[in-house]
């Protein structure tokens, strides 16, 4: 048996018990899952009772979900993923095949410029094309202002000034072999105590071993 799907992008998603297709976007990879149909040669021998017992309920559900589905994508199914099958399965099969293309092809497009098949979603009702082809305008005019509205911002930005103050580098001498000291209570060099006096007359706070206040030459004692 040969598959004539009206899009190659499509999965089969048919077991013993019966069948069931999701045919795929080709554009945002979206898929809708045609309604489930359940053989009537399984019922005959019984097979539905095991399907049951190892088949989630998901299964059964119809319409649109994400892709990403774990399924045997339509170029299997043509190519023979079925093998084994009994005559009858298969004739079943083609016949659910072509009531679920008849099923699928209303909730797709085809694109007369790109002639690829798109859901709704990515389908340009005004113009007759996918909106790859021809993209929704006022989307685009939404876009296009927001996304000036954001230039607008960072040109304003960068005209601002945002700081005013002084830019250096300082660092702390130790007093006693006054090299840089780094920042803990200890010089790293030579070990010595890097807390401050407090001078007793204006507060102004100078090195320990420092003799007289740098801020008003008050005499220090260490």
């Amino acid at each position: 048996m040969t598959l004539k799907p009206f899009s190659d992008n499509f999965a089969d998603n048919s077991t013993d018990s019966g069948f069931q297709f999701t045919f795929f976007c080709d554009l945002c990879k979206e898929g809708y899952k045609t309604s489930f149909i359940t053989s009537k040669y399984a019922k005959k021998k019984g097979i539905m009772r095991m399907f049951t017992g190892l088949v989630s309920a998901a299964t059964f559900m119809t319409g649109k979900y994400r892709a990403g589905y774990s399924v045997r994508r339509g170029g299997d199914a043509i190519t023979g993923t079925h093998h084994g099958k009994s005559p009858k399965w298969h004739k079943e099969h083609e016949s659910a095949f072509e009531l679920a293309q008849n099923e699928a092809k209303k909730h797709f497009h085809r694109c007369p410029k790109c002639t690829k098949w798109m859901c709704e979603n990515d389908w340009n009702e005004q113009e007759g094309l996918c909106i790859s082809c021809a993209p929704r305008v006022n989307i685009e005019v939404a876009a296009a202002k927001s996304k000036k509205a954001i230039d607008d911002v960072y040109a304003k930005a960068s005209k601002t000034q945002v700081f005013d103050g002084e830019i250096e580098s300082k660092q702390t001498l130790c007093p006693a072999c006054n090299k840089p000291a780094g920042e803990g209570k200890f010089c790293n060099n030579c070990g010595a105590s890097l807390d401050l006096l407090k001078c007793p007359k204006c507060g102004a706070e100078n090195a320990v071993g420092t003799r007289f206040c740098g801020g008003c030459g008050t005499g220090l004692e260490s």
